[in-house]
Protein backbone atom coordinates (compact mmCIF):
# COMPACT_ATOMS: atom_id res chain seq x y z
CA UNK A 1 0.00 0.00 0.00
CA UNK A 2 2.57 2.13 0.50
CA UNK A 3 4.06 2.17 -3.10
CA UNK A 4 0.61 2.48 -4.49
CA UNK A 5 -0.13 5.59 -1.84
CA UNK A 6 2.90 7.10 -3.66
CA UNK A 7 1.43 6.59 -7.19
CA UNK A 8 -1.82 7.80 -6.16
CA UNK A 9 -0.03 11.27 -3.79
CA UNK A 10 2.76 12.28 -5.87
CA UNK A 11 2.79 11.00 -9.51
CA UNK A 12 -1.26 11.37 -10.04
CA UNK A 13 -2.13 14.04 -7.19
CA UNK A 14 1.29 15.21 -7.79
CA UNK A 15 1.07 16.89 -4.16
CA UNK A 16 4.86 17.57 -4.73
CA UNK A 17 3.81 20.36 -7.28
CA UNK A 18 0.99 21.89 -4.52
CA UNK A 19 3.86 21.79 -2.23
CA UNK A 20 6.54 23.62 -4.38
CA UNK A 21 3.64 26.40 -5.45
CA UNK A 22 2.94 26.98 -2.11
CA UNK A 23 6.74 27.78 -1.66
CA UNK A 24 7.27 29.73 -4.32
CA UNK A 25 4.18 31.64 -3.41
CA UNK A 26 5.53 32.38 0.25
CA UNK A 27 8.60 33.59 -1.08
CA UNK A 28 6.88 36.20 -3.52
CA UNK A 29 5.29 37.27 0.28
CA UNK A 30 1.98 35.97 -0.09
CA UNK A 31 -0.14 33.93 2.73
CA UNK A 32 -1.04 31.05 1.24
CA UNK A 33 -3.18 30.29 4.31
CA UNK A 34 -5.60 33.72 3.77
CA UNK A 35 -8.12 32.93 1.55
CA UNK A 36 -6.76 34.89 -1.36
CA UNK A 37 -3.57 32.78 -1.05
CA UNK A 38 -5.38 29.72 -0.66
CA UNK A 39 -7.19 30.10 -3.96
CA UNK A 40 -4.31 31.61 -5.89
CA UNK A 41 -2.18 28.33 -4.61
CA UNK A 42 -5.49 25.87 -5.75
CA UNK A 43 -5.80 27.82 -8.94
CA UNK A 44 -2.30 27.36 -10.16
CA UNK A 45 -1.84 23.72 -9.00
CA UNK A 46 -5.00 22.40 -10.30
CA UNK A 47 -4.91 23.78 -13.69
CA UNK A 48 -1.45 22.63 -13.95
CA UNK A 49 -2.00 19.21 -12.70
CA UNK A 50 -4.68 18.87 -14.80
CA UNK A 51 -2.91 20.38 -17.86
CA UNK A 52 -0.10 17.98 -17.53
CA UNK A 53 -2.72 14.55 -17.03
CA UNK A 54 -4.87 15.94 -20.48
CA UNK A 55 -1.76 15.73 -22.24
CA UNK A 56 -0.58 12.52 -21.01
CA UNK A 57 -3.86 11.08 -20.88
CA UNK A 58 -5.18 12.16 -24.50
CA UNK A 59 -2.03 11.58 -25.75
CA UNK A 60 -2.27 7.87 -24.83
CA UNK A 61 -5.96 7.35 -25.54
CA UNK A 62 -6.05 8.86 -28.97
CA UNK A 63 -3.44 6.37 -29.89
CA UNK A 64 -5.18 3.58 -28.91
CA UNK A 65 -8.40 4.83 -30.41
CA UNK A 66 -6.42 4.98 -34.08
CA UNK A 67 -6.91 1.59 -33.66
CA UNK A 68 -10.32 1.34 -33.81
CA UNK A 69 -11.94 4.30 -36.46
CA UNK A 70 -15.07 4.26 -36.89
CA UNK A 71 -15.51 1.92 -39.55
CA UNK A 72 -13.26 -0.84 -37.39
CA UNK A 73 -15.82 -0.19 -34.49
CA UNK A 74 -18.82 -0.88 -36.44
CA UNK A 75 -17.37 -4.54 -37.92
CA UNK A 76 -16.72 -5.39 -34.24
CA UNK A 77 -19.91 -4.27 -32.68
CA UNK A 78 -21.56 -6.15 -35.71
CA UNK A 79 -20.14 -9.42 -34.83
CA UNK A 80 -22.53 -9.47 -31.47
CA UNK A 81 -25.86 -9.67 -30.88
CA UNK A 82 -27.62 -9.32 -27.65
CA UNK A 83 -26.22 -8.20 -23.79
CA UNK A 84 -22.73 -8.62 -25.14
CA UNK A 85 -22.97 -6.43 -27.97
CA UNK A 86 -24.61 -3.95 -25.64
CA UNK A 87 -21.36 -4.14 -23.18
CA UNK A 88 -18.56 -4.12 -25.90
CA UNK A 89 -20.35 -0.56 -27.12
CA UNK A 90 -19.76 0.09 -24.06
CA UNK A 91 -16.40 -0.84 -23.74
CA UNK A 92 -15.68 1.01 -26.76
CA UNK A 93 -17.07 4.06 -25.46
CA UNK A 94 -14.14 4.31 -23.10
CA UNK A 95 -11.33 4.98 -26.01
CA UNK A 96 -13.71 7.77 -27.71
CA UNK A 97 -13.44 11.60 -27.10
CA UNK A 98 -14.35 12.88 -23.66
CA UNK A 99 -17.72 14.88 -24.36
CA UNK A 100 -20.86 14.10 -24.56
CA UNK A 101 -20.70 16.17 -28.02
CA UNK A 102 -18.17 14.55 -29.30
CA UNK A 103 -19.89 11.29 -29.29
CA UNK A 104 -23.20 12.23 -31.03
CA UNK A 105 -21.50 12.39 -35.09
CA UNK A 106 -20.36 8.30 -33.67
CA UNK A 107 -23.59 7.54 -32.52
CA UNK A 108 -25.25 8.70 -35.83
CA UNK A 109 -22.53 6.75 -38.29
CA UNK A 110 -23.18 3.80 -35.74
CA UNK A 111 -26.97 4.05 -36.67
CA UNK A 112 -26.77 4.99 -39.74
CA UNK A 113 -24.71 1.33 -40.33
CA UNK A 114 -27.76 -0.84 -38.81
CA UNK A 115 -26.54 -1.52 -36.10
CA UNK A 116 -28.91 -2.46 -33.33
CA UNK A 117 -30.50 0.94 -31.75
CA UNK A 118 -29.92 0.13 -28.03
CA UNK A 119 -26.03 -1.00 -28.79
CA UNK A 120 -25.93 2.57 -30.07
CA UNK A 121 -27.22 3.94 -26.77
CA UNK A 122 -25.28 2.10 -24.78
CA UNK A 123 -21.84 3.69 -26.73
CA UNK A 124 -23.79 7.17 -26.24
CA UNK A 125 -23.93 6.40 -22.71
CA UNK A 126 -20.52 5.18 -21.87
CA UNK A 127 -18.59 7.10 -23.95
CA UNK A 128 -18.69 10.86 -22.00
CA UNK A 129 -19.52 9.18 -18.90
CA UNK A 130 -16.59 6.86 -18.43
CA UNK A 131 -13.23 7.08 -19.95
CA UNK A 132 -9.43 6.03 -19.35
CA UNK A 133 -8.94 9.63 -19.26
CA UNK A 134 -11.96 9.82 -16.27
CA UNK A 135 -10.12 6.48 -14.55
CA UNK A 136 -6.68 8.01 -13.97
CA UNK A 137 -8.18 11.14 -12.45
CA UNK A 138 -10.98 9.74 -10.10
CA UNK A 139 -7.92 8.02 -8.37
CA UNK A 140 -5.90 11.05 -8.61
CA UNK A 141 -8.50 12.67 -6.74
CA UNK A 142 -10.52 9.90 -4.42
CA UNK A 143 -8.66 6.92 -4.53
CA UNK A 144 -8.50 3.82 -6.91
CA UNK A 145 -11.67 1.81 -5.32
CA UNK A 146 -13.72 5.02 -5.52
CA UNK A 147 -12.52 5.32 -9.43
CA UNK A 148 -12.87 1.77 -9.76
CA UNK A 149 -16.45 1.82 -8.74
CA UNK A 150 -17.38 4.77 -10.47
CA UNK A 151 -16.21 2.78 -14.19
CA UNK A 152 -18.29 0.24 -13.43
CA UNK A 153 -21.59 2.03 -12.63
CA UNK A 154 -21.24 4.17 -15.70
CA UNK A 155 -20.89 0.56 -17.71
CA UNK A 156 -23.84 -0.48 -15.84
CA UNK A 157 -25.82 2.35 -16.58
CA UNK A 158 -24.69 2.04 -20.67
CA UNK A 159 -25.40 -1.45 -20.61
CA UNK A 160 -28.85 -1.81 -18.26
CA UNK A 161 -29.55 2.14 -20.58
CA UNK A 162 -28.89 0.36 -23.78
CA UNK A 163 -30.61 -2.74 -23.44
CA UNK A 164 -33.59 -1.20 -22.32
CA UNK A 165 -33.94 0.84 -25.38
CA UNK A 166 -33.32 -1.84 -27.33
CA UNK A 167 -36.59 -4.04 -25.66
CA UNK A 168 -38.38 -1.09 -26.13
CA UNK A 169 -38.34 -1.29 -29.89
CA UNK A 170 -37.32 2.39 -30.06
CA UNK A 171 -36.41 2.67 -33.65
CA UNK A 172 -39.67 4.42 -34.81
CA UNK A 173 -38.19 7.37 -32.93
CA UNK A 174 -35.04 7.76 -34.83
CA UNK A 175 -35.10 10.67 -37.16
CA UNK A 176 -35.63 9.16 -40.71
CA UNK A 177 -32.38 10.83 -42.38
CA UNK A 178 -30.13 9.25 -39.55
CA UNK A 179 -31.89 5.70 -40.72
CA UNK A 180 -31.04 6.34 -44.65
CA UNK A 181 -27.80 7.16 -44.39
CA UNK A 182 -26.48 4.62 -44.68
CA UNK A 183 -22.60 4.00 -44.15
CA UNK A 184 -19.98 6.10 -46.16
CA UNK A 185 -17.50 5.29 -44.39
CA UNK A 186 -14.57 3.15 -46.34
CA UNK A 187 -11.63 1.05 -45.15
CA UNK A 188 -9.01 2.87 -43.31
CA UNK A 189 -5.08 2.33 -44.71
CA UNK A 190 -3.05 0.68 -42.15
CA UNK A 191 -1.48 3.35 -39.92
CA UNK A 192 2.55 2.89 -39.36
CA UNK A 193 3.47 3.52 -35.71
CA UNK A 194 4.62 7.48 -36.99
CA UNK A 195 1.39 8.15 -38.20
CA UNK A 196 -0.28 6.73 -34.93
CA UNK A 197 2.23 8.93 -32.85
CA UNK A 198 1.33 11.76 -35.37
CA UNK A 199 -2.54 11.61 -34.49
CA UNK A 200 -1.94 11.23 -31.02
CA UNK A 201 -0.23 14.46 -31.54
CA UNK A 202 -2.91 16.31 -33.13
CA UNK A 203 -5.70 14.66 -31.41
CA UNK A 204 -3.95 16.10 -28.39
CA UNK A 205 -3.27 19.61 -29.03
CA UNK A 206 -7.09 19.43 -30.75
CA UNK A 207 -8.50 18.38 -27.61
CA UNK A 208 -6.30 20.67 -25.26
CA UNK A 209 -7.42 23.88 -26.99
CA UNK A 210 -11.08 22.87 -27.21
CA UNK A 211 -11.00 22.15 -23.50
CA UNK A 212 -8.45 24.25 -21.78
CA UNK A 213 -10.99 27.14 -21.46
CA UNK A 214 -12.97 24.91 -19.47
CA UNK A 215 -10.22 23.70 -17.37
CA UNK A 216 -9.80 27.17 -16.28
CA UNK A 217 -13.57 27.60 -15.91
CA UNK A 218 -13.76 24.59 -13.63
CA UNK A 219 -10.47 25.13 -11.37
CA UNK A 220 -11.89 28.96 -11.24
CA UNK A 221 -14.93 27.65 -9.97
CA UNK A 222 -13.32 25.69 -7.30
CA UNK A 223 -10.86 27.78 -6.06
CA UNK A 224 -13.84 29.83 -4.94
CA UNK A 225 -16.11 26.84 -3.72
CA UNK A 226 -12.61 25.83 -2.01
CA UNK A 227 -11.55 28.81 -0.07
CA UNK A 228 -14.85 31.39 0.15
CA UNK A 229 -17.83 29.99 0.18
CA UNK A 230 -18.41 28.94 4.11
CA UNK A 231 -17.82 24.91 4.90
CA UNK A 232 -21.64 24.89 6.42
CA UNK A 233 -23.80 26.18 3.12
CA UNK A 234 -22.09 23.15 1.21
CA UNK A 235 -23.14 20.84 3.98
CA UNK A 236 -26.51 22.16 4.49
CA UNK A 237 -27.14 21.65 0.57
CA UNK A 238 -24.92 18.51 -0.23
CA UNK A 239 -24.39 17.14 2.96
CA UNK A 240 -26.26 14.01 4.89
CA UNK A 241 -28.42 16.38 6.15
CA UNK A 242 -30.06 17.02 2.86
CA UNK A 243 -31.79 13.42 0.94
CA UNK A 244 -32.19 15.50 -1.92
CA UNK A 245 -28.52 16.43 -2.05
CA UNK A 246 -28.12 14.42 -5.23
CA UNK A 247 -31.53 14.60 -7.44
CA UNK A 248 -30.17 18.26 -6.97
CA UNK A 249 -26.83 18.00 -7.77
CA UNK A 250 -28.01 15.94 -10.86
CA UNK A 251 -30.29 18.42 -11.88
CA UNK A 252 -28.03 21.05 -11.19
CA UNK A 253 -25.43 19.70 -13.51
CA UNK A 254 -27.23 18.97 -16.53
CA UNK A 255 -27.38 22.45 -18.17
CA UNK A 256 -23.94 22.25 -17.60
CA UNK A 257 -21.47 21.96 -20.30
CA UNK A 258 -18.12 20.48 -19.46
CA UNK A 259 -15.90 17.04 -19.27
CA UNK A 260 -14.06 15.31 -16.65
CA UNK A 261 -11.05 17.58 -16.73
CA UNK A 262 -13.37 20.45 -15.88
CA UNK A 263 -15.33 18.61 -13.50
CA UNK A 264 -12.86 16.94 -11.20
CA UNK A 265 -11.47 20.10 -9.52
CA UNK A 266 -15.87 21.65 -8.84
CA UNK A 267 -15.82 17.74 -7.67
CA UNK A 268 -12.93 17.85 -5.28
CA UNK A 269 -13.59 21.43 -3.95
CA UNK A 270 -17.28 20.28 -3.26
CA UNK A 271 -16.06 17.37 -1.16
CA UNK A 272 -13.71 19.05 0.75
CA UNK A 273 -16.31 21.36 1.91
CA UNK A 274 -18.46 18.77 3.52
CA UNK A 275 -20.50 17.60 0.19
CA UNK A 276 -21.17 13.82 0.60
CA UNK A 277 -19.30 11.65 -2.27
CA UNK A 278 -22.47 10.53 -3.91
CA UNK A 279 -23.86 13.83 -4.65
CA UNK A 280 -20.60 14.84 -6.16
CA UNK A 281 -19.97 12.10 -8.47
CA UNK A 282 -23.86 12.73 -9.44
CA UNK A 283 -23.60 15.90 -10.22
CA UNK A 284 -20.20 14.82 -12.57
CA UNK A 285 -22.01 12.44 -13.97
CA UNK A 286 -24.91 14.93 -15.06
CA UNK A 287 -22.39 17.14 -16.36
CA UNK A 288 -20.33 14.83 -18.62
CA UNK A 289 -23.58 12.54 -19.83
CA UNK A 290 -26.32 15.47 -20.23
CA UNK A 291 -25.22 18.78 -21.09
CA UNK A 292 -27.90 20.75 -22.76
CA UNK A 293 -25.68 20.88 -25.92
CA UNK A 294 -25.46 17.92 -26.49
CA UNK A 295 -28.92 17.17 -25.41
CA UNK A 296 -29.83 19.55 -28.35
CA UNK A 297 -27.73 18.07 -30.72
CA UNK A 298 -29.24 14.34 -30.23
CA UNK A 299 -32.27 15.88 -30.64
CA UNK A 300 -32.09 16.23 -34.03
CA UNK A 301 -31.13 12.73 -34.25
CA UNK A 302 -33.68 11.38 -32.92
CA UNK A 303 -37.35 12.25 -31.87
CA UNK A 304 -38.89 13.92 -28.26
CA UNK A 305 -40.01 10.24 -26.95
CA UNK A 306 -36.45 8.74 -27.43
CA UNK A 307 -35.13 11.79 -26.16
CA UNK A 308 -37.05 12.08 -23.19
CA UNK A 309 -36.02 8.03 -22.83
CA UNK A 310 -32.41 8.69 -22.95
CA UNK A 311 -32.74 11.34 -20.26
CA UNK A 312 -35.13 9.41 -18.09
CA UNK A 313 -32.81 6.29 -17.71
CA UNK A 314 -29.63 8.37 -17.43
CA UNK A 315 -31.27 10.36 -15.02
CA UNK A 316 -32.47 7.18 -12.92
CA UNK A 317 -29.21 5.69 -13.28
CA UNK A 318 -27.03 8.59 -12.06
CA UNK A 319 -29.30 9.33 -9.04
CA UNK A 320 -29.33 5.46 -8.04
CA UNK A 321 -25.47 5.91 -8.49
CA UNK A 322 -25.36 9.28 -6.45
CA UNK A 323 -26.91 7.51 -3.07
CA UNK A 324 -25.08 4.39 -3.60
CA UNK A 325 -21.83 5.79 -3.10
CA UNK A 326 -23.59 7.71 -0.43
CA UNK A 327 -24.31 4.46 1.48
CA UNK A 328 -20.60 3.49 0.68
CA UNK A 329 -19.51 6.84 1.33
CA UNK A 330 -16.86 5.63 4.81
CA UNK A 331 -16.49 2.38 3.41
CA UNK A 332 -14.93 4.08 0.29
CA UNK A 333 -13.13 7.13 1.81
CA UNK A 334 -11.07 4.81 4.23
Amino acid sequence: MGVWNFIQDQVLGMQWLNAVIGKGLSALGLDIESRLGGSIQFFLYDVLKITVLLCVLIFVISYIQSYFPPERSKRILGRFRGLTANLISALLGTVTPFCSCSSIPLFIGFTSAGLPLGVTFSFLISSPMVDLGSLVLLMSIFGVRVAVIYVLFGLLIAVVGGTLIDRLHMEPYVERFVLNAGSVDIESPDLTRRDRLLYAKEQTLGTFRKVFPYILLGVGIGAVIHNWIPEQWIAAVLGSNNPLGVVLATIVGVPMYADIFGTIPVAEALLGKGAQLGTVLAFMMAVTTLSLPSLVMLRKAVKPKLLALFIGICTAGIILVGYLFNALQFTLLI
